[in-house]
């Protein structure tokens, strides 16, 4: 209750955020609930519902990291000056983003339900009355149970995630974003994408079944398919080292002040912003790579609909996360850009470090997404 009534003082774009939320959630809902009516029409091809439902996974893992850092940017969850009087620690702003975030997931899997209903010819009185009866196995009764058991798994997860990360640390412990010498992640990163490409070279060549996925998409080998994930972790993980060594190329060889505050920003920022940026870079990589595949072997009937309702989730919500993340990277900075205005740093100083920076990151994140969707989709096209 107490969530709901901080939603109501919210500001506007702090809503749509939680709306963008509730509106992923319904996506991934109606995908979970497709799937369940793939099953229940096809009762002989068990194996076939088990890899469409783990194929649900990825918009799910998606919508839930988008959902975390809206929680995090939510100004109502952040400690204030006398709150922890009024019983508001941080424990219990902890709980409330849990809460927020679990109404929003909730709110969009209901949408997904009465949706998916309608569309059944479930519920009447609307435009598209049982538009796709046949496809949702119309003529079989619904298990209600199992419905609302998949429905309620992105709202549990999302809130668990929302409380884990926004949950009390110690002191001691660093925060999300503070930096060490270099982060870790770079030399693992770039060793999963060598792996990736490399079990995809292999399973290219040595062909195998296609699997059966949603949609259309089902010609790939499941080594191919297992390259493409080593290969997005891989960008994942190496995304944190290369924005900081982007913040060390734009300090390097007698740098000025304007470069090095861009530098600077980068290197402290670079987990809290590299996360999200080389999980786009993954997403959008292996999305030109199966283009490429399917565009050259079957035209534009490669995809279905279901899978193209699962990419665009999982494009979106990764792409709405990165934006998020850069929106918390830029209030983390307020008091250091107040700071440097009093000082009598011009403003136009801070608008050319902001562009400075985001020239370095497509420099070298552009032509690396390239190069991996190339060689991800050259064993196959070749």
């Amino acid at each position: 209750m107490l969530a709901l009534r901080l939603a109501r003082g919210t500001h506007p774009l702090v809503l749509t955020r939680r709306l963008l939320v509730a509106a992923a959630a319904a996506g991934v809902g109606f995908l979970l609930l497709c799937t369940l009516g793939y099953a229940v029409g096809h009762p002989a091809h068990s194996s076939a519902s088990v890899l469409r439902l783990l194929w649900c996974a990825l918009p799910l893992a998606a919508t839930v990291q988008f959902a975390v850092a809206v929680a995090r940017t939510d100004p109502s969850t952040r400690p204030r000056p006398g709150l922890s009087a009024v019983g508001l620690g941080p424990a219990r702003l902890t709980a409330i983003a849990a809460a927020s975030t679990a109404v929003a997931c909730t709110l969009g899997s209901l949408v997904a339900l009465l949706f998916y209903l309608h569309l059944r010819g479930d519920i009447t009185g609307l435009p598209f009355d049982g538009a796709a009866a046949e496809l949702l196995a119309a003529d079989q009764p619904l298990p209600l149970a199992a419905a609302l058991t998949l429905l309620a798994v992105l709202p549990v997860v999302a809130a668990t995630a929302a409380g884990l990360a926004l949950r009390p640390r110690p002191a001691a412990e660093a925060p999300e974003g503070a930096e060490k010498p270099v982060p870790s992640g770079l030399p693992w990163g770039v060793a999963l994408v060598a792996v990736g490409l490399a079990v995809e070279t292999y399973a290219g060549r040595g062909g195998g079944d296609g699997v059966p996925l949603p949609g259309r998409f089902d010609g790939s080998p499941l080594g191919v398919l297992v390259g493409w994930v080593l290969t997005a972790v891989g960008l994942a993980m190496a995304g944190p080292g290369l924005v900081h060594g982007c913040g060390r190329l734009l300090q390097a060889v007698r740098p000025g002040a304007t470069r090095l505050l861009a530098g600077r920003v980068l290197m402290d920022e670079s987990r809290r912003i590299g996360r999200p940026l080389g999980v786009v870079s993954a997403v959008i990589s292996d999305t030109l790579a199966a283009a490429t595949l399917y565009d050259a072997d079957r035209g534009p009937t490669a995809f279905g609909p279901l899978t193209g309702l699962g990419a665009a989730l999982v494009l979106a919500c990764t792409t709405a996360t990165l934006l998020t993340a850069a929106l918390e990277s830029k209030q983390c900075r307020t008091h250091t850009t107040e700071a440097l205005l009093r000082l009598g740093a011009p403003p136009t100083v801070l608008r050319t470090a902001a562009l400075m920076r985001a020239g370095a990151l497509l420099a070298v994140f552009l032509p690396l997404t390239w190069a991996v969707a190339r060689l991800a989709a050259l064993p196959l096209t070749g």
